[in-house]
């Protein structure tokens, strides 16, 4: 039996013993896990220095260094997401509805773990305390596969939050991280429909599409965010510019982050220079169409093929339209169905924006960055599903659990 079979094999056993937890059980190991963290904090923080030094030699870019590093308030921030889950709802067990048929029978939904759960991501270690931590509240039991690029980190992390789960005398093998980072093993996992019952990607567009191809495992599909902001003619301009500021400059290296303007026409010639003064401040590369071009003199143009583009990076391209319903078709025909923001004074032009902008979510006057589990009231999260199927958006708690029909008789038969 391979590695990933016998950890698939594992899980599957841990899984058996994790549905039947009480939530006590649940959140003391989770408690226990975050102690773990702050203890061995030291230890993940070496760890982190070594995948940190070995990006930098393989020359990647600062944002996605700052996606990979770690500190002690990042830490702080990883025990307390823990924590935060602890004080959740733990929606296993819930009754959803109960109903009774004319022969009697009393037929319910109930909510139920999922099984097993298997994460596969790129390079952002919290990603791994997040992921075992929603899956443990659920009662799902984990398999963890992260990028070569954090795997000291990863391995440091899963050290400090089995040690958690043991004290709390839960299995073991309630969260397992795959040590072998190669593609071989990553499409492996991708095919181990005996063990896993749900895979979700995490990670650039790459990464996410890979495993939507090649994966037999039931896929949610996860983050790539091509995200949009619109700024309307009866927009307020200052509100516009720190909308926009905040949606590019303050994490450029997440899903979240904004990486296209489209810009109202009429408002073009005054909105512009103070736009693209603000982003050039902030170190953004701005580019634009051929219609910005004429506004802008020392614009870079934009090459067709980068409206469909994840920058990841502190780049961000404009276009200019006409009206909101030129907006929504380039939004709908380029966006990721991550996150997309109108800003505007127009109920009409919002309300429009809302109903036909095919996101999963959609602003009105507010920063794109604010799609996130905990910034929705949901604690940590699994990830941002942009597809429609299960789950959708941040996705939290309840998107970690299935039904399951439970009937009550009294002798019928059929």
């Amino acid at each position: 039996m391979s590695e990933l079979l016998l950890i698939g094999k594992n899980a599957k056993e841990a899984s058996y013993d994790l549905g039947i937890l009480s939530t006590k059980e649940k959140d003391n190991a989770l408690l226990l896990m975050a102690e773990e963290l702050i203890r061995l904090k030291d230890e993940i923080l070496d760890a982190n220095k070594v995948d940190l030094e070995n990006a930098k030699e393989k020359g990647i870019s600062e944002a996605l260094l700052d996606r990979l590093a770690l500190n002690d308030e990042r830490i702080e921030d990883m025990a307390n997401g823990l924590r935060e889950i602890v004080k959740l709802q733990d929606p296993v067990g819930e009754v959803i509805s109960m109903w009774q048929r004319p022969n009697g029978i009393q037929i319910g939904q109930k909510r139920v773990p999922i099984g097993v759960i298997g994460i596969i991501y790129e390079s952002r270690p919290n990603v791994t305390c997040d992921a075992a931590g929603l899956c443990l509240k659920t009662g799902n039991a984990s398999i963890l596969r992260g990028g070569s690029d954090a795997i000291n980190s990863n391995k440091a992390i899963v050290k400090a939050l089995k040690n958690g789960i043991e004290k709390a005398g839960l299995p073991i093998n309630t969260v397992q991280l795959v040590e072998n980072t190669s593609r071989e093993v990553a499409t492996e996992m991708m095919r181990l429909n005996e063990f896993i019952d749900v895979l979700i990607p995490r990670g650039g567009a790459g990464l996410i599409q890979s495993v939507v191809k090649n994966a037999t495992v039931p896929v949610i599909e996860t983050g790539t965010g091509n995200c949009h902001i619109y700024v309307d003619e009866t927009a307020d301009f200052e509100m516009a510019k720190n909308i926009l500021i905040n949606a590019k400059v303050s994490r450029p290296g997440v899903c979240n982050a904004v990486e296209k303007l489209i810009v109202n026409e009429n408002i073009a010639k005054d909105f512009l220079p103070i736009v693209v003064n603000a982003l050039r401040e902030n170190n953004v590369l701005v580019k634009g169409d051929e219609k910005v071009e004429d506004i802008i003199n020392d614009i870079e143009k934009v090459d067709d093929d980068e409206w469909g583009l994840e920058y990841l990076d502190y780049i961000i391209a404009i276009k200019l339209v006409k009206n909101v319903d030129d907006a929504i078709n380039h939004i709908n025909k380029y966006g990721t169905g991550h996150s997309e923001c109108i800003v505007t004074e127009s109920y009409k032009n919002s309300q429009k924006f809302l109903q036909r902008v095919d996101a999963a979510a959609v602003y009105v006057n507010a920063s794109t960055r604010f799609t996130d589990g905990s910034e929705f009231g949901f604690g940590a999260e699994i990830g941002i599903s942009t597809q429609k199927l299960h789950a959708r958006g941040p996705m939290g708690l309840k998107e970690l659990t299935t039904i399951k029909y439970i009937i009550y008789g009294n002798g019928q038969i059929r």
